[in-house]
């Protein structure tokens, strides 16, 4: 990506992301809603040397599924990746508990066909709960928050640094993540994405932590901040 937008890591503790423009462009395999350059962020367990996002074992959850408390990113706070103005603070909707992938994935398809043709408008059946900063570099989002877990309003100054909500499972989500973008406008419908990396962060390389500079995280990497 040429010139991203430099901005603080939103979020503290190791996580891994599966889906980031370190990896492909676009990085959710769409440029609609500003999401052309957009990251997810799921919590991994620190105490584990795997990429492990849950405490119970792949059985249970494929079988029962798992519930919200145990995944490791679930509730973790959420903050500010750069100072700006809150435009949007949408909070109320729903998560699902427990989490089951084939549920998950049924419902977030039902959703994305109710969305694509014009069912719903809301644009929170994608997003869930979600806060939107105007920076002076764009618009940075952050999505599927904890229900109940804003902290802002919108017309609210935040500086960097500032914590805005709790990571979540909300909307088009098949478990707690942070979906995090930066786009030219605050209306996710007229917007277009806009690259940014992270100002500092670790990865965990060959049984060590080295420290990164204006970063992209891949897919397969593991980070800490």
């Amino acid at each position: 990506m040429l010139n991203p937008i430099v901005l603080d890591f939103p979020l503290r503790g190791e996580w891994f992301a599966p889906n980031t423009p370190g990896t492909r462009i676009p990085s959710h395999g769409t440029d609609l809603l500003g999401a052309t350059y957009a990251y997810d962020f799921i919590g991994l367990d620190p105490k584990s040397p795997r990429m492990r996002y849950f405490r119970p074992g792949w059985l249970q959850y494929l079988l029962f599924g798992v519930h919200l408390q145990d995944f490791f990113g679930w509730g973790k706070p959420i903050f500010s990746a750069a100072a700006g103005t809150v435009v949007q603070a949408q909070d109320g909707w729903p998560e699902r508990n427990p989490v089951h992938p084939v549920q998950d994935f049924l419902i977030r398809l039902q959703n994305a066909r109710a969305f694509t043709s014009n069912q719903t408008k809301d644009y929170r059946i994608l997003s869930g709960n979600f806060i939107v900063v105007e920076t002076s570099d764009g618009c940075a989002v952050y999505a599927h928050a904890q229900t109940g877990s804003l902290l802002v309003e919108a017309g609210e100054r935040v500086i960097a640094g500032q914590q805005l909500a709790k990571v979540g499972h909300s909307g088009n989500s098949t478990a707690p993540h942070l979906h995090f973008q930066l786009m030219d406008h605050p209306d996710p419908w007229r917007a277009q994405g806009i690259p940014c990396c992270f100002r500092e962060y670790e990865i965990f390389q060959e049984g060590a932590w080295r420290s990164v500079q204006n970063g992209i995280p891949r897919a397969t990497d593991r980070i800490r901040k």
